[in-house]
């Protein structure tokens, strides 16, 4: 069954994806249904804002992204900055372009993983666009959220000896990215093969189906550790630190001894003739938190399970470098996905 979108209009298909929404976050007062949504926040609170543009062919390729998860990562991504941020995201507005080889039933499931994100995370979806798009899928989500005055954690405020720390593990995103690639040119198109995945779900899982890390950011709440500086890790770690130096003026050591990387990530790196560290360094998509804490915190976060100390913060004239398994000192470069970078024929 096909339904085309031109059959039921833009308010027609919006009333459609957005029926039955409860608002559930007291600063939400009201939704979608009007010319603007209405938000009211506490004079204690910082709001914080976000957004994110994912285009078809850019940063997602719909041969192998099944639209529900597509939808659940748009809004995951978003919540992942405002977590990064020392924040909780409160509100989405969604909007989209869409082509006519797109139906309502194809909505419907993009919609499903949005609505689904926004459950587990407790955000209301308070508006958004719907237009057509000449060149495919364009989906733009932007995200409110909220934190109080004293605890907003930016990007500039590590300092020297601040130790250096990063949630999960890296580099698996990338490997799942990687996978699929590779099954695509080996089916080219075939629908009757199926490829298979076994061993390698959480692969596919870290690309597919990211979360963001609402559990860190509650434990350090918990432990009553503000952070120094925090990011999350969207284009690979190396860039993202470098990001951190940069605008806190300061170097950093990290050590590849204890880079966290999972056990598949590393299978699946030696199958591609990959090297893992570079992998774990400049993969991106991992939306794991990179945070930096004073020493002092030591005895706290070393003992945070989803935590790992990777390295320290240093002087800036000693630079960003990676200290290898044999010792060696590399100068880190930020190897990550440029999604404005033009290929080099």
């Amino acid at each position: 069954m096909r339904t085309e979108i031109a059959s039921l209009g833009e308010f027609g298909l919006i009333d459609r994806l957005t029926e039955g929404i409860k608002l559930e976050n007291e600063s939400s007062k009201y939704g979608v249904g009007d010319d603007a949504a209405v938000l009211s926040y506490p004079s204690e609170k910082q709001v914080l804002v976000t957004t994110d543009l994912l285009m078809e062919g850019v940063h997602f390729d719909l041969t192998y992204v099944p639209l529900k998860h597509l939808g659940y990562k748009s809004a995951v991504v978003n919540f992942s900055d405002i977590y990064a941020m020392n924040g909780t995201p409160r509100q989405i507005t969604v909007s989209l372009g869409l082509s006519k080889r797109f139906s309502v039933e194809d909505m419907d499931e993009l919609y499903s993983g949005i609505r689904l994100a926004c459950q587990q995370y407790n955000v209301d979806i308070v508006g958004g666009d719907t237009t057509s798009s000449l060149t495919g899928l364009a989906i733009s989500i932007t995200c409110i959220g909220d934190t109080d005055k004293d605890k907003v954690v930016y990007r500039n405020g590590a300092k020297d000896t601040d130790l250096i720390c990063v949630s999960g593990d890296l580099g698996a995103a990338y490997m799942g990215l990687q996978l699929l690639e590779r099954e695509k040119v080996v089916l080219k198109g075939d629908k009757d093969i199926q490829p298979d995945f076994t061993g390698k779900e959480y692969l596919l899982e870290r690309q597919l189906k990211p979360e963001a890390r609402k559990d860190i950011i509650e434990k350090l709440a918990t432990a009553n550790i503000v952070p120094t500086s925090m990011m999350d890790i969207s284009d690979g770690l190396s860039s993202e630190l470098m990001h951190i130096c940069k605008q806190s003026n300061a170097g950093c050591r990290v050590y590849e001894e204890h880079i966290p990387i999972d056990y598949q990530t590393a299978v699946m790196a030696e199958e591609f003739n990959m090297n893992l560290t570079t992998c774990a360094l400049n993969g991106g998509e991992d939306y794991e938190l990179l945070f930096t804490v004073s020493i002092a915190d030591h005895e706290k976060v070393s003992q945070m399970e989803g935590v790992r100390l990777i390295g320290h913060i240093t002087k800036p004239e000693l630079g960003c470098a990676l200290i290898t398994r044999d010792g060696q000192e590399f100068e880190l470069k930020a190897q990550g996905w440029n999604p404005l970078k033009e290929d080099k024929q």
